[in-house]
């Protein structure tokens, strides 16, 4: 099964949230609901302070919880992708259920209160079957997130990358989020801010 995911170069990435708000209009999400969501931190004290963004989203995990915790099975790794989706041919208990969001390490699936249901970030599986990049990737201005087969992601980019920081630990499911981390994003003590 080939294997698509994601790297982002923290080191260029601006904090624009451009490809959050590419990812909200694209799945016409209302408000209060994002499946890609950018967090700024701030790290040190004066004269050393430090800032940086993380745009997360579905890791697309080689072993993902939401997959296992699903009891009606709507929650699937598509084979030929490698990407986690949901089945929409299955109904989702998510009013009562949510064991998805639950489940993730790193709180992607959300609860949808329109739709009743779990909803998260699909890689954009209809335009990656048309040989497209999901929308956040095209959206970003300063290209610091790409999208491709990990095993090219991880040839191109590997050496210098980590797939978890101290703001945002690696879950242990096999994550497919490379990320090459600027400096503050490595320091232990971190504060998340509102921007």
């Amino acid at each position: 099964m080939a294997q698509y995911g994601f790297y982002f170069d923290q080191t260029v990435c601006a904090g624009c949230h451009t490809c959050q708000i590419a990812c909200k209009d694209k799945n016409r999400l209302e408000v209060g609901t994002l499946y890609r969501k950018v967090i700024t931190c701030e790290t040190g004290e004066y004269p050393n302070p430090g800032i940086y963004h993380l745009p997360m989203a579905c890791n697309h995990c080689d072993d993902p919880a939401c997959v296992a915790a699903c009891p009606t099975g709507r929650t699937v790794k598509d084979a030929e992708t490698g990407l986690v989706c949901h089945d929409d041919n299955i109904k989702c208990l998510g009013e009562i259920c949510q064991m998805c969001v639950k489940a993730c390490p790193y709180g992607h699936p959300v609860y949808v209160p329109e739709k009743k249901a779990a909803g998260k970030c699909n890689g954009c599986i209809e335009l990656v079957r048309k040989g497209q990049a999901p929308a956040c990737v095209e959206s970003c201005m300063m290209r610091a997130l790409k999208f491709g087969l990990m095993d090219e992601l991880k040839a191109s980019y590997g050496e210098n990358v980590v797939t978890g920081l101290p703001c945002y630990p690696d879950g242990g499911t096999g994550p497919n989020f490379l990320i090459h981390p600027s400096k503050a994003a490595l320091e232990e003590n971190f504060e998340v801010k509102i921007v």
